[in-house]
């Protein structure tokens, strides 16, 4: 049994950066034999505004792993009962490879993880495309490719059935993702050794509402603070580190959340979390860093907890984090129970 994992284009500023090398290390050190399909480096390096990876330049990344995984189909190198996993359930190559498997009769398991879709009226896919015919067929058709369809949280799971006829434990499962370095990459500040720093560590898009962190920041009780968003100092990913360390606050209003990789980068530095309780923060989240719905109730969570040393409580939900949503244990898990089976086979 080998895993072809197909991976995501790097972004310097993205956690796709970390998993270039986390992810197909992860699977050796439990035992896998690995091949990383990955795509053409002279991909644009700028990402499309308001999104996190760029529009043209990922279909010319996946064009190339197509190619890849042809080849490979062609020249007998991938055979049956190997497992191919794409770190983007998104990939159109998810039809082709069904398609060569089948027809070349090379029956392979396939994996997607999925990060959104157009199911979600507020990711970019649903706010530019929306409920159109090609998108909700494209989605279905790879969600029934796919052996193992793997989400990160409930929330998410929730939301695609709304839109799609699935269920959990059929071809769907829940999984932490693979990003056990975070805890260990980041070092967190105590709590009362943190700056009057209250940062906005999202990427500028509508669904995360710079807006209400603006009106945030104009807030008379908080003017002894200084209100950061990260993404306008075009920072270096351990400059963007070092000020999650100096932050105390780290505040999202976002209506658009699967997961929340960047609240918890700012939780691993020390930072508390203050986050609106919907979405995926609703399960991920204990209630003393959830807020009911408005600014003002942000406001309060924050002078509430100001003159407190939170360095404990934000060091068991990093751990909380880490052991449930951002640590990929259950996929590890599916893969050896195969890779056993195979063997006693």
């Amino acid at each position: 049994m080998k895993i072809f994992l197909v991976d995501l284009e790097s972004i310097p500023t993205r956690y796709t950066c970390e998993w270039k090398t986390h992810v197909p290390q992860l699977l050796r050190d439990n035992g896998f034999d690995v091949q990383v399909i990955e795509g053409d480096h002279t991909i644009p390096e700028a990402v499309t505004p308001g999104a996190f990876l760029n529009f043209g330049g990922t279909n010319m990344y996946k064009a190339t792993q197509l190619h890849k995984l042809s080849e490979l189909f062609t020249l007998g190198k991938i055979a049956a009962g190997d497992h191919i996993v794409f770190t983007d359930a998104w990939h159109p190559a998810i039809i082709n490879v069904k398609y060569m498997s089948e027809l070349l009769n090379i029956p392979v398991v396939m994996h997607g993880l999925w990060h959104a879709g157009s199911y979600d009226p507020n990711d970019f896919l649903g706010r530019l495309v929306g409920d159109k015919p090609w998108i909700r067929h494209a989605e279905q058709a790879f969600i029934g490719a796919l052996d193992h369809n793997w989400i990160a949280t409930a929330a998410h799971f929730k939301m695609i059935c709304k839109t799609y006829d699935v269920f959990l434990n059929s071809n769907f499962d829940q999984t932490g993702w693979p990003m056990e370095y975070t805890h260990n990459m980041i070092t967190p500040r105590p709590f009362n050794e943190k700056e009057n720093i209250i940062v906005f560590p999202h990427r500028i898009a509508p669904e995360k509402r710079l807006d209400l962190f603006q009106e945030l920041a104009k807030h008379p009780d908080l003017q002894h603070y200084q209100f950061i968003v990260a993404m306008d100092l075009n920072l270096t990913k351990t400059e963007y580190h070092e000020l999650l360390q100096r932050s105390k606050f780290a505040v999202s209003f976002a209506d658009q959340e699967t997961l929340g990789i960047s609240m918890y980068e700012s939780a691993c530095a020390g930072a508390c979390p203050i986050v609106p309780n919907r979405l995926s923060y609703t399960e991920m989240y204990h209630p003393m860093f959830k807020y009911a719905d408005s600014v003002n109730e942000a406001v309060a969570a924050i002078l509430k907890y100001e003159q407190q040393d939170l360095t404990n409580d934000i060091a068991k939900l990093t751990n909380y984090l880490h052991d449930r949503f951002f640590s990929a244990t259950r996929l590890i898990n599916l893969l050896k129970e195969y890779k056993n089976n195979e063997r006693t086979r």
